[in-house]
């Protein structure tokens, strides 16, 4: 792990494509902007740690077995009688 000291307003550059900013200081509490492609997810510990528990369990989880339909009875036509009057 890679400890560094920042003050406000100074950056971390990660990969010359994520920006991480030290935006405001509000006690014991620091804002970090974070900047990075649409394409790199950034998440909260939390967050992160929630959805990879989440997709654990999706992939282990036991789904009910889908019962089968009844294969098709092939249906018979039959030509409709006419009424035909005696002659």
């Amino acid at each position: 792990m890679l400890i560094l000291s920042r003050k406000l307003g100074e950056s971390v550059v990660i990969d010359g494509r994520i920006i991480v900013k030290i935006v405001r200081l509000d006690g014991d509490v620091v804002k970090v902007g974070i900047e990075a492609p649409a394409d790199v997810p950034v998440h909260r510990q939390e967050v992160y740690d929630e959805i990879q528990r989440n997709n654990r369990e999706a992939l282990t989880k036991v789904h009910p077995v889908v019962p089968k339909l009844p294969r098709k009875l092939s249906v018979r036509t039959e030509t409709p009688v006419t009424d035909v009057a005696p002659a």
